[in-house]
């Protein structure tokens, strides 16, 4: 399925190591390891503009609740080509520190994982040139939260971090070729067809709410995209009521625009297309229990955690 609009940014181009560019709390590497330095970023993905690495020996767990890991704190690196120094130097809003895009070779960040909730928060992050000097730095207070879904760019890095500790597979099924799997398509007047899409991989169980992404796109007899959602929404597959939780609306008009919801849920109609869609979920949730339950803390099952299970054997 096509995807529009406003994912944030993409992934960049490999990138060399700097002796010494790992910041305090993480050690020092100096020119005799150089060797070891290089051992020390996994690369995750690039394209032409930007570089994802992770550092797998600083991936720690900072807390759990029954054995089942809440927050993961990590170190990730960026590296840029100069059209993507570029383009986050303005997202930045940073032109008056890094006035020359040139200049800003990689950056590192100081992240904490909540794989329960889907979120990466930045808790620090450094920017640096090609000889490892920091040109632009911040602390963040509070810390900048972001929810992973299929548009953030902070996608990558969860994926990689959370499968470190965990073998619930969040990489294989972020490739999977089925990601997503359509819940319902209608045909409405002038042959204008809207089709509904949920995202496996942000689908997880709380209580008996399924919690999960969807994409709806509206096109015309042309193929002419005319509306987009993108929605958080929670399902309670039993009662058969939905809320919309947040989303983002999509028009050629308008572009992209936050969604207003009332947070009330509402049945879901069985005249409705979206009825379709109700029951395509509850053989989901049948189906995919231990995927929708991968990171439950009241579960009775054991936790599955990467030193857990490395501990028992």
């Amino acid at each position: 399925m096509k995807r529009i609009g406003r994912a944030a940014l993409l992934l960049a181009a490999a990138a060399g190591f700097a002796a010494g560019d790992l910041p305090a709390p993480l050690p020092v590497f100096g020119a005799p390891r150089a060797e070891a330095a290089q051992q020390e970023w996994t690369w995750i993905a690039s394209d032409q503009k930007y570089g994802k690495f992770y550092s797998p020996s600083n991936v720690q767990v900072k807390s759990q609740v029954n054995g089942v890991p809440t927050c993961i704190s990590a170190w990730i690196k960026t590296s840029y080509t100069p059209g993507g120094a570029q383009e986050v130097i303005e997202n930045y809003s940073i032109q008056a520190s890094i006035p020359d895009p040139r200049l800003l070779s990689y950056s590192l960040a100081r992240v904490d994982v909540y794989p329960q909730e889907r979120k990466v928060v930045y808790i620090q992050e450094n920017f640096y040139d090609e000889a490892g000097k920091v040109i632009w730095s911040k602390v963040y207070e509070p810390p900048k939260e972001y929810e992973v879904n299929s548009q953030s760019y902070e996608e990558d890095y969860y994926v990689a971090i959370v499968d470190h500790i965990f073998y619930h597979g969040e990489k294989a099924m972020k490739e999977a070729p089925d990601r997503w799997k359509q819940l319902w398509v209608s045909t409405g007047t002038g042959s204008v067809v809207t089709e509904a899409m949920a995202d496996m991989t942000t689908m997880r169980l709380a209580g008996k709410d399924l919690i999960y992404w969807e994409w709806q796109e509206t096109k015309n007899k042309d193929g002419e995209f005319l509306e987009v959602k993108h929605m958080k929404k929670a399902l309670n597959y039993e009662q058969g009521t939905e809320k919309i939780v947040k989303g983002d609306i999509w028009t050629p008009a308008a572009g992209w625009q936050q969604m207003e919801t009332d947070g009330r849920y509402a049945a879901v109609k069985k005249e409705s297309a979206a009825f379709r869609g109700l029951e395509r979920l509850r053989a989901i949730v049948k189906g995919y229990q231990y995927w929708l339950n991968r990171y439950r803390v009241d579960s009775t099952q054991p936790a599955n955690g990467k030193k857990d299970e490395k501990a028992s054997k």
